[in-house]
């Protein structure tokens, strides 16, 4: 009885330790996965076509329909067309002028952080060209 004891108290800590593996914790099915961002498309535009509003296809891997564009920072709406595509309306709102923009995915984490499971996160970030 006393090795079942300490064998589940084991398996216990190991499972509610706050950063431990989601695969091992079983409370962390519904953790969001952390975004990672691949290419934009385009990577290159005349600042007129901003000013007309031009589509941005971000894409990666790891999009849920919660997952947001970050454009210098601020983070906004996008229509989350696949796990591996998003698309966003690029218009003067977002970008006021020529430059290099930085271009980042965000899935906000869910309500799994207080379980131990890490969830959501921010990608990497990729630079857009407006000319």
């Amino acid at each position: 009885m006393s090795a079942r004891l300490s064998l589940a108290a084991l398996l216990a800590a190991v499972l509610f330790v706050p950063g431990c593996n989601n695969t091992l914790n079983p409370f962390c099915a519904s953790a969001r996965p952390a975004p990672l961002i691949g290419s934009l498309s385009p990577s290159v535009v005349n600042f007129s076509q901003i000013e007309q509003g031009v589509m941005l296809t971000v894409s990666g891997n790891n999009f849920v329909s919660a997952t947001e564009v970050v454009i210098n920072g601020k983070a906004l709406g996008a229509t989350v067309t696949s796990g591996n595509q998003l698309k966003i309306l690029l218009t003067t709102g977002a970008i006021s002028g020529p430059g290099s923009v930085g271009v980042s995915v965000l899935t906000p984490s869910g309500n799994t952080g207080d379980l131990g499971c890490s969830s959501g996160g921010q990608s990497s970030t990729l630079m857009l060209t407006v000319n």
